[in-house]
């Protein structure tokens, strides 16, 4: 635990992030819901309790209370509202596609303000020892240099949250197709869930790497400084200790 925090460091733990709010819904939602096991009521509410009671969990236990891991609740609770209230289906895509582009769009406007999301994300002490790139930075006064490709950096990021928009929109459009409420909805919604993984989560995890890239080579060029001279201390010295 972090001395300086009343609150337990947070680290990620990405299968378990994978099991919990995509893998265990899923199955409940495409095996479970049939009148002979939990009903599809049963089984909408049980599947989604699962991403909901995870994430509420993240943001008590580690005070995670970021902009992006509330929309995540958000999103969870309207999918089941969709399906407990039987409201059209085809609601459930605008869901879908509406999260992610509000997102992108909020990384747009932090341009505007003083802690644009790209910093808040990528370009921070948690991840890079900022300091010391923006001490060289200064020192050859390539600052401005290095703000301006920050910048077409905010834009690929908010790009890659309009794919994921257009993504969920035609993954919602293409796989669930019957009426909320029923046993198909809910197996059509688990089908969906799994298949957002390898369809939208991968490529976008892919482009958020790509984007890390080009910001390393940024810090490359204009200061000269290797990835293992920029990342953050604290990293360093955990990678020493395993």
């Amino acid at each position: 635990m972090n001395p300086a925090s009343a609150h337990p460091d947070h680290k990620p733990r990405p299968f378990v992030d994978l099991l919990v709010s995509i893998v265990i819904p899923s199955v409940i939602l495409m095996k479970l819901s049939g009148d002979e096991y939990l009903g599809s009521v049963n089984a909408l509410l049980i599947g989604l309790a699962f991403p909901l009671g995870w994430g509420l969990f993240e943001l008590i236990r580690y005070h995670k209370k970021n902009f992006i891991a509330v929309l995540g609740l958000i999103s969870v609770g309207l999918t089941g509202g969709i399906g407990l209230f039987e409201i059209d289906a085809q609601w459930l895509a605008v869901k879908e596609a509406a999260i992610p582009a509000i997102i992108g769009l909020a990384v747009l406007i932090s341009t505007k303000t003083k802690y644009p999301l790209i910093r808040t994300l990528l370009y921070n002490p948690n991840v890079l020892d900022v300091d010391k790139v923006h001490e060289v930075l200064k020192k050859n006064n390539q600052v401005q240099e290095f703000e301006k490709r920050l910048l077409h950096a905010t834009y690929f990021f908010s790009g890659t949250f309009l794919f994921s928009s257009i993504m969920n929109y035609v993954l919602a459009r293409w796989i669930v197709t019957s009426p909320s409420g029923t046993q198909a909805f809910n197996e059509e919604l688990g089908r969906m869930t799994l298949l957002s993984y390898p369809m939208i989560a991968i490529p976008s995890t892919i482009m958020m790497m790509l984007i890390f890239y080009y910001l390393y080579r940024t810090i490359r060029r204009l200061t000269g400084f290797t990835l293992e001279e920029v990342i953050a201390p604290h990293l360093l010295e955990e990678q020493e200790n395993k």
